[in-house]
């Protein structure tokens, strides 16, 4: 799979590397406070820029459904400790140590943080729990279609991103409750999350909303892809295919 995705992506410049990258770490003080840099001030100009549009939103999702305007939702973000230390197995149920257990009681297999998206559900959406939408979903609304198509509903996340809980071009943030089960079932799943989350994403212009494990099977493939060849100009690059993708719709759900 790992070669077919590969030729998918040949518009990414590849960096000379001295080794491969396995972590955050691995992308260099120097450049890691370049993306920080480029996330702030990109995202900065973006929320002053789109804040008419991101108030017309919001008054359309008040006027036109019941419930909140932003909808907040926990996502694992960043994991800082190489091969999640956190937890071990024996004879396979998890056993947490003291410091994790006192601090949340299970791993999240990273950072927990709150993220902000314009509502695009029916306000009871998971009254029976936490599930994926999928195509044609009844819990959508009508305008919820539409912000998802678009991407508006996304834009939110700039203050994510401003924050540092995010950056501009990463991995996309899964949920908690899905997370461990993904770890386990998805070789090389966890090394994505050693790498801050995205508001875009060289597998979300590439492999669009995941309803199905095979979904995440590719998703991981592409961010382990992104990892090794994460620069500036390469997300600029992403950036500019997100645009497209915003433009026509592809991979909306």
């Amino acid at each position: 799979m790992t070669s077919e995705i590969e030729e998918t992506v040949t518009w990414l410049v590849v960096p000379t590397l001295p080794a491969p990258r396995r972590t955050i770490h691995c992308l260099g003080r120097r450049r890691r406070a370049m993306k920080r840099a480029f996330d702030v001030v990109v995202a900065s100009g973006m929320l002053v820029a789109l804040s008419p549009l991101m108030l017309l939103t919001a008054a359309l999702v008040k006027l036109t459904s019941r419930g909140p305007v932003i909808f907040t939702q926990t996502r694992v973000g960043l994991n800082r400790r190489v091969g999640d230390r956190r937890t071990r197995r024996v004879d396979g149920p998890e056993v947490l140590d003291r410091r994790q257990s006192d601090r949340r009681g299970r791993n999240t297999h990273g950072r927990l943080f709150t993220i902000y998206k314009f509502r695009t559900m029916c306000n009871d959406a998971e009254a029976g729990g936490a599930q994926f939408s999928s195509k044609g979903d009844m819990r959508i609304t009508t305008l919820g279609r539409f912000l998802r198509r678009t991407r508006i509903d996304e834009l939110p996340q700039l203050w994510n991103v401003i924050r540092g809980e995010m950056s501009l071009v990463g991995p996309r943030p899964e949920r908690p409750e899905f997370v461990g089960d993904f770890v386990e079932q998805i070789p090389g799943y966890g090394d994505r999350l050693q790498l801050k989350p995205g508001l875009t994403g060289l597998a979300q212009v590439e492999n669009g909303y995941d309803s199905e494990l095979e979904d995440f099977r590719r998703k991981a493939v592409y961010d382990a892809i992104y990892v090794q060849r994460c620069t500036i100009r390469n997300d600029l690059r992403i950036m500019a295919r997100t645009v497209k993708v915003v433009i026509t719709g592809k991979g909306a759900c």
